[in-house]
């Protein structure tokens, strides 16, 4: 079955069981693999076999996939030679060591068999009946599968201590991970036996036991899954899903685009079987899969899915029925001449720096004037990095310092256009600061909240003019960050919308729209992610760095779930993880136990020095 196609570090990956004791018993070299099933993931294990050094026994019983699988070897490997990767001789040598069959008889002689085969359980109970009269009595049998029972696949072959899995990540030339699943019927000889292999091939294998999903698509599909639901519900489009969790979190690829890339029938079938084995409400599918699936639409390979393609296979997406016309349908922006920032912290600076570098003229105003200049000097310091990077002229430094005066009375923001508040995450603090600055500003100003988590209305409701309220959410650092989340309530008018849109234009920011719900879109759908794999780890399936290394490797992360946590703060994503819970009341959003005792036992991440992990004090 393919999975994700991402881009993603390669950390050194912890030994797999059996790799110790039962390594030293020297296991087979396993120079002949066969590989049953030449879809995009049979070609692309038989690809890294053959470059490795091994005979590779390419079976399938559709002549145009085994041609299909010959031509994608051979450009490949010519695309190799281009790039002086390897000589013409080393290709010679490979294309050699790669041969098709239409039968499962080509596989006798096999030390490795790997089935890549429909992630159906009775397909595969038949390959592997029809193996187990065929291969020699030491050869080991492997399932492609990231849905189906390994167990159950091991119980009903001749050979249950053979079999195990072996779940490369697609394209599989390119993506470092392989997750080893043994059960418990599994021998410690062959796990270390496919454990060695998989180094050899130049990959990071990670040993998981067997469960739906193991840990990389456990932990990718309930995230899928997720916002699948927020795309049905309407409360956001597609475009902005994919764009808020690209630019809030780095990832190389939106959930929407990446579920069309695995296939929508595909994403369906291991949701079931996540879903049957956990009961988990994040893990039943949306009902949206399960329209799209029986309709046919099953993503790239289809030509259409959540997006629409130019042909079935390809990647180019081309425009459709529900494209958005960021040119029409929005109200006129108010004129926004200049801004005022409330607030002392990192995000009132770096929001701050933000509209002073875009040629807003700002006034940054706390709660003294000592703070508003201690935050103008966190602003200098910022800009003077940015110039010894090279990522600002030393000119445009010292016009956005200008642009920038401070204040320690609210008052001073009477003339602003747009106001941002950048105060504590506490929604008393920011009734109160809002029912201040109705007071100050001018009729027709926008308000603006930073909040992350906390109801936008509720600080509108502190105002005589909700029609003006917005929230704006930037992410930290603020300077560095591209997305904005739009946030409108149902009293938020239209040009007031209109205006943060135009707005984040000027700044350069990448803005998303969104209703004034719980974790808007990225904390939405991010935080319950993070959660799941806290829950991982307390029910001793799988280790931090196991499961880090897992989405590292195989989701395209740029950063694990724990080392994730510990730089957001276990106190932050603890009171986020209650406030999703509270708010949409599924027990699958309950904060993970271990997260609430770390969070009690003062254990917050790097800043304190501990979290899920322990940092040296500065």
């Amino acid at each position: 079955m393919d999975s994700p196609s991402l881009t993603a570090l390669s950390p050194e990956a912890p030994d797999a069981p059996g790799a110790g004791a039962g390594a030293q018993d020297a296991p087979p070299a396993l120079a002949t693999v066969a590989v049953v099933g030449l879809g995009t993931m049979g070609t692309g294990i038989a690809d890294v076999l053959a470059r490795a050094g091994r005979e590779v026994i390419g079976i399938d019983h559709d002549p145009e996939a085994a041609r299909q699988a010959v031509a994608a070897l051979e450009s490949s490997t010519a695309r190799a030679v281009r790039r002086e990767r390897i000589t013409e001789a080393e290709r010679r040598d490979v294309l050699a060591r790669f041969r098709t069959f239409p039968d499962l008889q080509a596989a006798a002689e096999a030390d490795l068999v790997i089935e890549v085969v429909p992630e159906d359980y009775d397909t595969k109970c038949q390959v592997f009946a029809a193996l187990d009269q065929v291969v020699k009595p030491d050869t080991i049998l492997a399932t492609g599968t990231n849905a189906l029972s390994v167990t159950r696949l091991a119980a009903d072959s001749d050979r249950p201590e053979r079999v195990l899995g072996l779940h490369f990540f697609n394209p599989a030339p390119a993506m470092k991970l392989v997750e080893v699943v043994s059960s418990v019927l599994t021998s410690p000889e062959a796990v270390a036996a496919v454990t060695r292999l998989a180094r050899e091939l130049g990959k990071d294998p990670i040993a998981v036991g067997d469960r739906p999903g193991f840990v990389a698509d456990g932990l990718l599909f309930g995230y899928l899954n997720q916002a699948a639901a927020m795309y049905e519900s309407r409360y956001a489009t597609r475009e902005d899903i994919d764009a808020a969790m690209r630019l809030g979190c780095g990832l190389p690829m939106g959930p929407l685009a990446l579920l069309d890339l695995i296939g929508i029938d595909t994403a369906r079938t291991v949701l079931d079987a996540m879903y049957a084995a956990s009961h988990d409400r994040l893990h039943a599918p949306a009902p949206v899969l399960r329209q799209l699936s029986d309709a046919g639409l099953n993503g790239r390979k289809s030509g259409r899915g959540f997006y629409t393609y130019a042909a079935p296979g390809s990647a180019e997406t081309v425009a459709d029925a529900e494209t958005p016309d960021p040119a029409g349908r929005r109200a006129a922006a108010r004129t926004v001449d200049s801004v005022g920032v409330v607030g002392s912290g990192t995000m009132a600076a770096g929001i701050a720096e933000v509209f002073a570098k875009a040629g807003y003229p700002v006034v940054l105003a706390a709660r003294s004037a000592e703070k508003a200049e201690a935050a103008k000097a966190r602003v200098a310091k910022s800009l003077e990095r940015a110039v010894a990077k090279g990522r600002l002229g030393a000119d445009d430094r010292d016009a956005a310092l200008a642009r920038l005066s401070t204040a320690g009375a609210l008052t001073a923001l009477a003339g602003v256009d747009l106001a941002v508040e950048a105060v504590a995450e506490d929604l008393e603090v920011k009734r109160e600061l809002f029912a201040a600055l109705d007071e100050v500003c001018r009729d027709g100003a926008v308000l603006a909240t930073t909040t992350s988590s906390l109801p936008v209305v509720a600080c509108a409701r502190a105002t005589s003019r909700p029609r003006d309220v917005v929230g704006m959410h930037f992410f930290n650092p603020a300077p560095a960050m591209k997305l904005v989340e739009v946030v409108r309530t149902v009293l938020t008018a239209d040009d007031a919308h209109a205006t943060v849109r135009e707005v984040c234009g000027t700044l350069r920011k990448h803005p998303v729209d969104c209703g004034d719900r719980a974790g808007f879109i990225v904390n939405a759908l991010l935080f319950p992610y993070l959660n799941n794999a806290v829950k991982m780890v307390q029910e001793h399936y799988a280790s931090l760095d196991e499961i880090d290394t897992a989405m590292k490797l195989g989701g395209g992360y740029p950063m694990g779930p724990f080392e994730l946590l510990d730089v957001v703060g276990l106190d932050v994503s603890l009171a986020i993880e209650q406030v999703l819970h509270t708010e949409f009341r599924d027990p699958g959003l309950a904060p993970a136990p271990l997260l609430e005792h770390l969070v009690a036992a003062g254990c917050l991440g790097r800043k304190t020095g501990r979290g899920f992990r322990e940092y040296a004090r500065r």
